[in-house]
């Protein structure tokens, strides 16, 4: 079911960019306005309260603690997740990191998805397209109310996270409900200190070096399955919440069927931050780390690769 959508879900609403407060197509082409939350889907989801056990895990030594915590960037109103063992988790920690802290400088976000999102080639995006590929992809934006070119000037990789992040907002999932934002939130609220693992350009670096033929079949691919987009987010939320990291790292497992896709945005990411993790245990305090749950789940995943400096993750009962 809606693999593809699943890998969407997991890699482009997880690269901060609805967190960040700035739609790529904002970003982007002002003549392409990002889809807003539809009023009725929005109303529904915020009349249901949902309660979630999202699964933790702590690494710890002698004198520093660290919590793995991991997260879905766009949900729809009403779950309620931050209590019991996260809140406390959240509540001990001395510093909160994330995949990325976005900054307070719009104009510099817009020049970098401008800079690495737009294809300097002068090769319109819909000339990239076969003929039914390229029809399939017409009626996408179409349904979403978008002009056809629209998004000619961009790379596949934006254009496919603009579809799906705007599927997405229309089915009602929101970025501010986001599990980043809420936690970035409180950040400010308390002054909790704030890390980025990574840096917005080194995120959209990671999507924008992709070869051509992945980009191009990680877009048609997605367009195949927008009409599931809701079904399979809502599947992915309800595996999240239940605190079933197996299940998600099996659909993460169907859905990542691209290694070089694989490689780029998850396997070498994970390695980077259990290396992250290993130098962190050498100062004592506690962090608490919230990243993208498909980091968190599946062969090299950042617990796996934590192995390799002979570190162990513990998961938290609750």
């Amino acid at each position: 079911m809606a693999k593809s959508v699943f890998r969407t879900s997991a890699l482009a609403g997880a690269l901060g960019l609805g967190m960040a407060g700035l739609s790529p197509v904002a970003a982007q082409d002002r003549a392409a306005p990002a889809v807003e939350i539809a009023p009725e889907a929005a109303v529904e989801a915020a009349s249901k309260t949902i309660a979630a056990d999202p699964a933790l895990w702590l690494v710890e030594d002698e004198d520093t603690k660290i919590y793995l915590f991991g997260t879905v960037h766009m949900l729809k109103p009403g779950m309620q997740w931050f209590d019991g063992p996260v809140k406390s988790a959240w509540d001990s920690a001395d510093e909160a990191v994330f995949e990325i802290v976005p900054g307070d400088d719009q104009a510099a976000m817009v020049a970098t998805f401008q800079r690495l999102g737009t294809d300097q080639t002068g090769t319109k995006l819909r000339e990239r397209l076969d003929g039914e590929d390229r029809a399939q992809y017409e009626a996408a934006l179409t349904t979403l109310g978008i002009p056809a070119p629209a998004f000619d000037s961009f790379e596949p990789w934006l254009a496919t996270m603009n579809l799906s992040l705007m599927t997405f907002a229309k089915a009602g999932f929101d970025p501010n409900s986001g599990v980043e934002q809420i936690l970035m939130s409180k950040a400010k609220a308390s002054a909790k200190p704030m890390t980025g693992l990574e840096t917005v350009e080194e995120q959209l670096g990671f999507l924008d070096t992709l070869p051509m033929p992945s980009q191009i079949t990680w877009l048609n691919e997605t367009v195949d399955t927008l009409p599931d987009a809701e079904e399979a987010l809502d599947e992915m939320v309800g595996d999240w919440a239940a605190g079933e990291p197996e299940k998600l790292a099996e659909l993460l497992n169907e859905g990542m069927t691209d290694p070089v896709l694989r490689e780029a945005m998850l396997t070498r990411r994970n390695a980077n931050w259990a290396k992250w993790i290993d130098a962190r245990m050498a100062k004592p305090g506690t962090v608490f780390i919230a990243v993208g749950s498909g980091h968190l789940a599946g062969d090299g995943s950042v617990q796996e690769q934590l192995k390799a400096y002979n570190l162990t993750s513990q998961r938290i009962a609750y």
